[in-house]
């Protein structure tokens, strides 16, 4: 379906084309209707699928071709985290560029100055404002934020909000809006507490269900089982097999992030770290340098696994194995973007084994066990439920790669 078929104002369709859109995605087709006739609507649908656009552009028409008060706010977008709300400001900068649309991003970090400007744009009104929950609720305590003419409400990655905590901030927020707007809720996952939380906010939805995506077919994948002191060795192994020109490392907590950083760094490789202990700013230019390509290596959280938007990633190595499936569908779905390849490696340690069948399972397919060298020694063995291969016991002879020396 083509974008001129939604019936859009022609200044979004100028805004459209200069973002190269043409067609639209499943997504797309399936959320831009409902929300056009102005019905609430709950998707399932993952980061990489084009839901930022599904909500973006009918808002945008349906902000643009009515009547509605240009000082007060009139749209909140809720979002997880500050990167994915820069990444939803910017691509709504673009699609509006060419209409009357104001908007401001308004999340944790940075200094006074950052805060005063966001007070400002909230106290005289922004067309589209995206927030992260706790920092427009400390927006909100200084009883300076006019919802009260908000008509659209959009929660954006739900499922990883409540993961986080937020289910009370966002209720806060959302008793401050009229009862009467229209409410969209986003997410890669629909557990009990996001059906719970529709049933709270939205009203007679349109459901549209996007099934989980396999991982692309270009993305080479493979793992290497090993234990837990032998995976920093071996992430210096593997930088070194290649060149690589753009390399993701997913640690899954700070803790880690921090020490494989500095271990890269005293091994002389071109490493950053990038989590929620930065400065807003240093962080911003972190990922500044990763897209320019001036930073060859970058070690993170899952705050970037989701909301990123970054061409041309060659290697997504997961430090550790992540918590469930779909994480690590968006985590190694950060490569073989767009018509290039990529690999994705995974490191398992003994404990971890368990969690990678269960990502196994999802996938439909086993993932390649590559052999780990012999100079890092004993690595542990292949387990299936009580079962163990391979190990220092013996096994069949195509587990013995993973043999105890």
């Amino acid at each position: 379906m083509h974008f001129y078929d939604f019936g859009f104002d022609d200044d979004l369709l100028d805004g459209i084309d200069s973002m190269g859109y043409e067609y639209a995605t499943p997504v797309q087709e399936q959320v831009i209707p409902p929300i056009l006739a102005g019905r609430d609507v709950i998707a399932a649908a993952q980061t990489g699928t084009g839901k930022t656009a599904a909500f973006l552009l009918p808002v945008i028409q349906k902000l643009i071709s009515e009547p509605h008060d240009k000082h007060k706010v009139n749209c909140v977008i809720i979002v997880p985290t500050r990167e994915l709300a820069v990444q939803i400001s910017q691509t709504l900068e673009g699609l509006s560029y060419y209409t009357a649309i104001s908007s401001i991003a308004v999340y944790g970090g940075g200094d006074g100055n950052l805060f005063a400007m966001e007070k400002k744009a909230l106290t005289k009104g922004a067309d589209i404002v995206i927030c992260t929950p706790g920092r427009m609720i400390a927006h909100l305590k200084m009883n300076y934020v006019q919802m009260d003419a908000v008509r659209y409400l959009v929660l954006d990655e739900a499922d990883r909000m409540l993961d986080m905590g937020f289910y009370e901030d966002i209720m806060q927020i959302v008793a401050t809006m009229p009862k009467q707007r229209q409410n969209l809720l986003f997410s890669a996952t629909m557990p009990p507490a996001i059906r719970k939380l529709a049933n709270t906010i939205l009203h007679n939805p349109a459901e549209v269900n996007i099934a989980v995506s396999k991982p692309a077919e270009k993305i080479k994948q493979g793992a290497y089982l090993v234990y837990d002191e032998q995976k920093i060795p071996l992430v210096k192994y593997v930088l070194g097999q290649k060149q690589f020109s753009s390399v993701l490392v997913f640690c899954s907590s700070k803790q880690s992030v921090k020490r494989l950083t500095g271990d890269l760094k005293r091994a002389k490789l071109p490493a950053e770290q990038i989590h929620s202990d930065l400065e807003q700013n240093e962080r911003e230019q972190v990922l500044l340098d990763f897209k320019s390509k001036k930073l060859k290596i970058l070690v993170a959280t899952d705050i970037l696994s989701r909301g990123i938007d970054i061409e041309d990633i060659d290697l997504v190595i997961n430090y550790d194995v992540p918590h469930d499936g779909e994480d690590y569908i968006h985590r190694i779905g950060r490569t073989a973007r767009a018509a290039s390849e990529g690999t994705a490696i995974t490191f398992i340690s003994d404990k971890e084994q368990g969690r990678f069948q269960k990502i196994e399972k999802l996938l439909g397919r086993p993932v390649d066990k590559l052999p780990v060298p012999e100079q890092f020694g004993p690595t542990p063995a292949i387990r299936e439920g009580s079962e163990r291969r391979g190990g220092s016991g013996g096994g069949k002879k195509r587990y013995n790669k993973f043999k105890r020396k």
